[in-house]
Formats: C-alpha cells, structure tokens, sequence
C-alpha cells in the first residue's frame, strides 16, 4: 500500500504509471477488484455527488432551520453575471454549498472524505469539467487522484475534525481536490503533490467549532473557502511555484497540530463560534423547538 506523497511520486516514476494507474493496481492487489469494478463504483459515487449538487442548487431546508437556500441565492446571482471571481471558479463555489446543504438537509451525499467536506471535491469538478474538455472516465480519475492523496493524508495525520480540527476535513479535502484539478488541468505529478502540499499549509490550524454540534455552521461556508483555496493551490503549483515544505512533512505538521489542539476547538461545540452569543441563542432556541 502506498504510504507517504514521496512513495506515489517515486511508485509512478519507477512503474511509468499514473496516478490513476497506480490506484487501480492498489485496488487490483489490496481489494481484489478489477479495473471495471472500480470504476464501476466510482460512477456510482460521481452520480450521486451529481445529484446532490442539482438538490442543493433546487432549493433545501436543513431540520433545524439554521440554513439552507443560499446555494440557490448564489446560482441565482451568477445568473445575473455580476459575480467577481470568474464563472468557473463562482460555479465551484456554488455547487460546494449545495452539496453540503443537501448534507445538512439529510439528504444523499458522497463523504470526499467526510461529510462535513463533501462539496469541495463535487464542487470543483462539476465546475472544472466542461471547461477542460473531461470525459467520464477523465471524471473518474479525478476522483482516483482526489483519493489516493486523502487516504495518504488520512492515515499519516487525519481526516476527523473530531481528531484533527476541521484543517483535518476541509483542509484534506482542499488538498486532495487540488492535486486532482492540477493534473487535470495539464499539470504532472510532481505539481499534483505541490498543490496538496500549498492547499494544506493554508490550513493548518482550522478549528472544528460548529454551532449546537450541528454540521452546518460554520461547515458549508467553509466548503466553499476550501474550494478557493484548491483553485488558488492548484494555480501556483501550475505555474512551477513549490512548497518550501515537502508534502509528507506538511501532513506530518498537521498530524501534529491537531494531537495539540484543545478539545473544545475538535467537533465538541464548546469553544470558537459555537461560543459566540448569537451561536449559544440559536443553540438554546433548538433545544426549545425540539423538546
């Protein structure tokens, strides 16, 4: 099994392999599975991070009433082509809010890799995908790519807000999305693993703080800045900017930073803006509403 960022980058070189060739051969070795079989199931996966975004952009209430709508309001505002960060990057953003509000409405999401940060992979590749000219399969590999990175990154530090803050769930899913949209975007590996490398750095230290425990605010939001930052990662590492950091030690850094996080700062709701008075009012006034 592939261990570290620096395995990958050295497996790909040594096997002449892509990433997505070398996900296969794991899965073929590990899981038994063929080729066809995995991608059998990430189609599964694509079409309901599909759905969940055409849900989300509909129009969606989460049961406690504390969110919902505003990926409509977005998709209608880009509508009116007043946006001032460019469509492609707008439509990310936009489609990253409505998967995670579909998530906080109860609704049918795809965990890339947890929940909490389910849009942002979504998000930025049904932004990215007719731009770029991707096939299904292209789709596909994105998706392998987004992966691997995530699983390295997963079992080297963490992707658990409730072990590692939310740099452990958004900030992953920031930095493996980034590898995927720089090598989809014409970048080599090499890029791929600098992007990942930019995108976590920026995040190190995020807390998980969400408001009565629920994962919504300030969740969704964060999607969206996880989307920003993927682009933002993506760009330098395109244009041959490298992290001074190597990647496994960036993920090592964040391992590390969360074993030293407090415990009101990890997913327990008692500390951040959880604590804030308008977070501890809209707490009270649910606990009210659902006795």
């Amino acid at each position: 099994m592939i261990q570290s960022f620096t395995q990958l980058l050295n497996t790909c070189r040594e096997k002449n392999l892509t990433i997505p060739e070398i996900v296969l051969l794991q899965e073929n070795e590990i899981m038994g599975l063929t080729s066809d079989e995995v991608y059998e199931q990430m189609e599964i996966q694509l079409q309901t991070m599909e759905k969940s975004i055409q849900n989300g952009l509909a129009g969606v209430r989460s049961h406690s009433g504390l969110t919902g709508g505003d990926a409509k309001k977005l998709s209608d505002y880009r509508k009116r082509k007043k946006n001032i960060m460019g469509d492609m990057l707008a439509a990310a953003v936009n489609y990253a809010i409505a998967v995670n509000e579909v998530n906080a409405a109860m609704g049918i999401i795809c965990a890339t890799p947890t929940a909490g940060s389910a849009g942002v992979l979504p998000g930025v590749l049904m932004a990215v995908r007719d731009e770029f000219q991707m096939s299904r399969k292209d789709q596909l590999n994105f998706m392998l790519i987004a992966g691997i990175c995530g699983m390295i990154i997963g079992n080297n530090a963490s992707i658990s807000g409730a072990e590692g803050g939310c740099q452990a769930e958004v900030g992953s899913a920031s930095a493996m999305t980034a590898a995927a949209l720089t090598i989809a975007a014409g970048g080599s590996n090499e890029m791929a693993i600098e992007a990942v490398a930019i995108a976590l750095k920026n995040l190190l230290g995020l807390s998980c703080d969400p408001v009565a425990g629920l994962v919504e605010i300030p969740c969704i939001k964060r999607n969206a800045i996880g989307v920003s930052n993927c682009f933002t990662a993506a760009e330098m590492a395109l244009a041959g900017i490298n992290s001074r950091i190597p990647c496994d030690e960036v993920v090592m850094a964040m391992g590390r930073i969360g074993d030293m996080m407090p415990e009101a700062l990890k997913e327990t709701a008692m500390g951040g803006l959880a604590m804030t008075p308008t977070a501890l009012k809209m707490q009270a006034e649910l606990k009210e509403k659902f006795e």
